[in-house]
């Protein structure tokens, strides 16, 4: 067995631990509920003969071993629950919604990696001018500012002073009519590359700062390389190291950035529906859509991993 495979066989097993333990972790919060889960599910007005009806009914008189077991088996299968809110299976919810959240995650992530990667590499090269400190002030906007204020203000300017796009995102059921009001989506999607390019550029310019310093450079230079050889050939490899490990790492955040920008824009995506999920204290789709992130974000890591491999040859797993 080479050293590859050990490596992805012991990061599975990693990702098994985790998974056990946040999914452990969410069965148990589901119970901290006041009046316990039953409780929020029929209302505070609900009796005590109520409650011990409901509770045998869905199981949540047993020991919490058995009902962590049966959930994490009915998982296993596919099956997430049963939204009593919405009178729906919790996986016909994600199938309708997750597609259309990768569709805003993908357009905002490759918008913000096509100008946050050239334009930090630009500032490494043109590290303290005044275009450096032009878009370093750009930045540390996106830094500070709130997703959900983006949102607000992009709506406020470009839909109701400007009246240039609409105020809400693309309605429709399917990611075909997603797709088919690409005007609609311009403002959802700018929003949210917006405060991911801030975090791309300035490592991009931190990264390339640092490897234009390094011995290779220099060796290059002293052969006869030209500047845009050195730039393109050498140093922009060896700076995707970070942004690419970053991205992996930030899976967590990018998704709770894709919950702000649906809520505003009213996205009919996985986060508007958490969001919804969440004032109706819809148990069953909060705990189906917190597996789902899950394992999107431990996955997102292993990738991080092997693409790290990939770009620089110096890794060894072992």
């Amino acid at each position: 067995m080479d050293r590859v495979t050990t490596f992805l066989i012991r990061r599975i097993f990693q990702a098994i631990v985790v998974l056990f333990f946040v999914t452990l972790i969410t069965m148990l919060l589901i119970h901290l509920v006041p009046g316990g889960p039953v409780a929020a599910l029929v209302g505070v007005r609900a009796t005590r003969e109520q409650i011990a009806y409901y509770n045998q009914l869905y199981g949540f008189n047993r020991p919490i071993w058995i009902q962590y077991w049966k959930w994490v088996s009915n998982f296993a299968r596919g099956d997430f629950g049963f939204s009593v809110k919405l009178n729906e299976s919790v996986s016909s919810e994600i199938a309708q919604y997750l597609p259309k959240t990768l569709v805003l995650v993908g357009l905002g992530l490759a918008v913000s990696l096509v100008f946050g990667i050239p334009l930090g590499i630009y500032q490494a090269v043109k590290r303290y001018t005044i275009g450096d400190y032009a878009l370093t002030w750009v930045s540390f906007l996106g830094y500070a500012t709130p997703t959900f204020f983006v949102g607000l203000m992009l709506i406020e300017w470009f839909s109701l002073d400007l009246h240039l796009f609409p105020s809400e995102a693309p309605q429709g059921t399917t990611v075909g009519q997603v797709l088919s009001q690409p005007r609609a989506l311009i403002l959802p999607v700018f929003c949210y590359a917006f405060v991911a390019y801030a975090l791309w550029s300035r490592y991009m310019r931190s990264s390339t700062m640092d490897n234009l310093v390094q011995d290779y450079v220099r060796t290059a230079r002293a052969k006869g390389a030209s500047e845009r050889r050195v730039l393109w050939g050498h140093v922009f490899r060896n700076s995707l190291i970070t942004i690419v490990t970053l991205i992996g790492l930030s899976i967590p955040s990018l998704v709770a950035g894709a919950v702000f920008v649906e809520v505003v824009f009213n996205y009919p995506g996985m986060g508007l529906a958490f969001y919804d999920a969440a004032e109706s204290v819809d148990l069953a789709s909060l705990m189906g859509f917190t597996v789902i992130a899950t394992v999107a974000t431990i996955a997102g890591n292993l990738l991080a991993d092997v693409a790290y491999a990939v770009l620089d040859p110096r890794v060894r797993y072992s």
